[in-house]
């Protein structure tokens, strides 16, 4: 199981109990706000929508929430304009940070996401300086007993997927992002529920930590991810299952 998987599972485990405290709907609501205001706001138009919509439909957003920000960021409301932003940089041992952020303030934004490499023993770089590490890909995990993996692995040749693995906690599917929706529609089709399926960076390599360097880099993820601007941050640390479950308690 890589690094990226192993990580994004714990995250996914823990942004369901901030979406229990409302914590993350910030967030969701700025992704719905600039979706809607850049592409329209009819999601069957508006991919991006639509995908905005689903993921804060997973974290139980309430329904009148996501109409409301949908109507904002259609109408085009001058009082807030967020702008998408992407930060990179390094993080202890080397490893490469990308950040996406949507942000009113990028100066102040700038400033406080390079706080916040410094105080966890990375810097902030210039820009492209990681991109170039991280291909976008569409990931879908199945996890839980009794998955019939034979009918997936049939499903992921039918879809021509880049690459299916099994993890320790069940099994990933990689696919193109353009064949994301497809491959979706088909696994729910065939009665398979992924545990979480999105687009995302997926490092080409990573770099192993252990010790002081991966405490640092635990604690330098969770504040970037804890940051109300920042929507995403990728890396291609690898850390043990075992280790990073204890850091991130």
């Amino acid at each position: 199981m890589s690094g990226h998987s192993k990580w994004h599972s714990i995250k996914h485990k823990k942004a369901k109990v901030d979406a229990q405290r409302g914590k993350i709907f910030t967030k969701l609501i700025r992704q719905l706000m600039v979706a809607a205001r850049e592409g329209g706001p009819d999601p069957e138009k508006n991919n991006k929508l639509r995908l905005a919509i689903e993921k804060a439909k997973s974290f139980n957003m309430p329904n009148d929430n996501i109409k409301r920000a949908i109507e904002k960021g259609a109408g085009l409301d001058s009082s807030t304009n967020y702008e998408e932003i992407t930060y990179e940089g390094y993080g202890p041992g080397g490893v490469a940070v990308m950040i996406e952020a949507l942000t009113d303030n990028r100066n102040r934004t700038a400033a406080e996401v390079r706080h916040i490499f410094s105080k966890h023993g990375g810097s902030l770089g210039e820009s492209g300086c990681v991109a170039w590490i991280f291909e976008r890909k569409g990931i879908f995990s199945f996890q839980g007993d009794g998955i019939d993996t034979d009918k997936l692995m049939e499903l992921a040749l039918e879809a021509e997927a880049l690459d299916m693995n099994e993890t320790e906690d069940g099994v990933e599917i990689t696919v193109t992002p353009s064949d994301f929706e497809k491959f979706k529609e088909l696994v729910i089709e065939n009665g398979f529920e992924p545990t979480y399926a999105e687009i995302t960076m997926v490092p080409q390599t990573t770099v192993k930590l252990e010790g002081k360097d991966a405490e640092q880099m635990i604690k330098l993820m969770d504040e970037l991810e804890d940051h109300d601007d920042v929507q995403q941050v990728y890396s291609n640390f690898d850390i043990s299952k075992e280790l990073m479950e204890e850091l991130s308690k």
